[in-house]
């Protein structure tokens, strides 16, 4: 069996399209098209199901894929790097969520990146789940970060910890909530309070509202900024209320800048996962930047 073949089909399979396969292949959609017909001639089977958007794997091309897969990246990883036992370093491609690598992932795989021998370079990109899980399965990064689970059997998903998250203010917003009843009634904050958050539809203010309040929030955003380390200075700051995780902002807490307006029974939580593609924490970088960040996040509260 052809493996230039093979590495089509799997890209493919991983990319979910001919289209986004071509792209990272660098070859014409036409071609890749004809080369997973030549694969599924010589199987005998078809591998896909074509769809108008996409396509999607049969059951004999998962298992070919599944079977395939993992030995084609051992393949990859020996063109990269060769052979020559002098070559040790080894470089891990990182993707995750900007605060929660910056803060807690980046940290504990430094000690990975030491002179003695058996450490590796690291190259770390930041984006939104959907997209660190597409360039995870896509081969544009070895182990991801994330906050969905992925489906199918391609990526491999280790639960890594919990986040709490915390309804925060600064001190003169916290008076102007009259928290001394809002504590223990589980009431919202007032709404001429302004909202501050990542995105306009207010993913941490309103899962918290849900699962605290029983409700939804019912002002929009007045700040609006794309990394929650930024949403913890406009708090800071005095423009208004948020939802954070409690390791951003646990500093902040102690040193008053910033206070929490409720202190729930059951607070919010959101789970980190680690994800490798399926089959590939044979690679021994992989497999110990893997075990370093289970280790590390047992001591992470």
């Amino acid at each position: 069996m052809d493996l230039a073949l093979l590495r089509t089909f799997v890209t493919v399979h991983r990319a979910g399209s001919f289209t986004r396969a071509a792209a990272l292949l660098g070859l014409s959609q036409p071609a890749v098209t004809s080369q997973i017909r030549a694969l599924e001639r010589q199987v005998g089977r078809p591998l896909f199901l074509r769809q108008a958007r996409g396509v999607t794997p049969t059951t004999i091309g998962d298992e070919l894929a599944h079977k395939a897969a993992p030995h084609l990246d051992a393949l990859v990883e020996i063109t990269e790097f060769g052979l020559d036992d002098e070559s040790s370093l080894r470089t891990l491609h990182l993707a995750g969520p900007p605060e929660f690598t910056a803060e807690r992932v980046l940290p504990a795989l430094t000690g990975l990146t030491g002179d003695d021998g058996q450490g590796f370079a690291l190259r770390t990109s930041f984006g939104t789940a959907e997209e660190t899980l597409d360039g995870l399965s896509a081969g544009h990064h070895d182990l991801a970060i994330s906050t969905v689970r992925p489906r199918g059997g391609l990526l491999t998903a280790t639960p890594l910890c919990d986040e709490e998250h915390v309804l925060v203010a600064a001190p003169r917003w916290a008076e102007r909530a009259d928290s001394a009843e809002s504590h223990h009634q589980a009431a919202p904050p007032p709404e001429n309070i302004p909202l501050i958050d990542v995105h306009e539809s207010l993913p941490f203010v309103s899962r918290y509202w849900a699962s605290v309040f029983d409700s939804r929030p019912a002002a929009s955003g007045t700040v609006i900024v794309p990394d929650l380390r930024a949403v913890l200075a406009c708090v800071a700051a005095g423009a208004g209320l948020a939802v954070l995780p409690r390791y951003l902002c646990a500093d902040a807490l102690e040193r008053k800048e910033v206070v929490a307006l409720h202190e729930p029974a059951v607070p919010p939580l959101r789970t980190y996962f680690v994800v490798v593609r399926t089959g590939t924490l044979a690679m021994p970088h992989v497999a110990r930047a893997h075990e370093w960040l289970l280790r590390a996040a047992a001591d992470w509260s």
